[in-house]
């Protein structure tokens, strides 16, 4: 069950028009974030990353303390929930120059239990640092990586790891990576064009706190053979351990348990 649906901030039903830019065009962009005993987590990071998607876009928000304020109506309403955000240009008609569109409701969403099983999938579709208009935007089109996410389940994996044509680990159709050589933690680094995630940013603080080193950088698929462990991170996923990555198993190692720890320790 949902949440109530709330439409620029009005509760409806009627959904969004079938001329609405993010039916006919995949136009706009959106938020994930959690909530927990009704309190959404990391919701000023979140807001930051639609602001700056909407800019990329060209897409004029409402104000940031509306969003906020429409937001924490739905976590009441769904006191530990998934809680969605999609931002719409508005009508896609070239005769029609609506205002744009703000989306908001909640649903049930536990999360990923156990570890997971990927595997790594091309995406010639993903920039991969080149210089582009919507470099870093969460943007609606995610087809091409859901459609990743479809090939690792055909072939009797939970999902896809993304990489470069030539071989360089991105990250998951909607979730990022790291794993541990020789108890450092190596992340792909967002100059690579992966999605600026605030998990990963929670997770590379709580390292630091707790004396985890790491680094970001570009690695081919084939560092994986060094790794100990290596982990999957989202807001909806936390902190997950990988248990195989292609050819490759892994245990559940010390250093991604310690930082699934310390990201619960977070939200509590």
């Amino acid at each position: 069950m949902t949440s109530t649906i709330l439409i620029n901030g009005q509760a409806s039903d009627d959904g969004v028009a079938v001329t609405d830019s993010s039916v006919l065009r995949g136009d706009g962009c959106f938020e994930v974030l959690k909530a927990y005993g009704g309190v959404p987590f990391a919701l000023d990071p979140h807001l930051d990353r639609l602001e700056r998607s909407a800019v990329a876009l060209g897409i004029e928000l409402p104000a940031r303390a509306d969003i906020s304020r429409w937001i924490e109506r739905v976590a009441n309403e769904c006191p530990d929930c998934a809680i969605r955000v999609v931002v719409t240009r508005g009508s896609a008609l070239p005769d029609e120059h609506g205002a744009p569109v703000v989306i908001v409701f909640a649903h049930p969403w536990s999360g990923s239990r156990g570890p997971a099983r990927l595997l790594p999938v091309a995406a010639p579709w993903h920039a991969a640092g080149a210089e582009w208009d919507l470099a870093g935007a969460k943007i609606l089109s995610y087809a091409p990586n859901l459609s990743a996410s479809r090939r690792a389940s055909r072939a009797g994996f939970d999902d896809a790891l993304l990489t470069t044509v030539d071989g360089l680990i991105l990250e998951g159709p909607t979730f990022c990576v790291a794993w541990v050589v020789d108890d450092v933690l190596e992340t792909p680094s967002l100059d690579l064009g992966i999605l600026d995630s605030i998990t990963r940013r929670v997770v590379l603080e709580d390292a630091d706190r707790l004396g985890v080193r790491f680094t970001e950088g570009r690695w081919s698929l084939d560092r994986l053979e060094e790794a100990s462990e290596v982990m999957a991170m989202s807001t909806i996923r936390e902190v997950q351990p990988v248990s195989v990555v292609g050819h490759l198993a892994f245990g559940e190692g010390p250093i991604t348990s310690d930082l699934a720890r310390a990201f619960a320790q977070r939200i509590r």
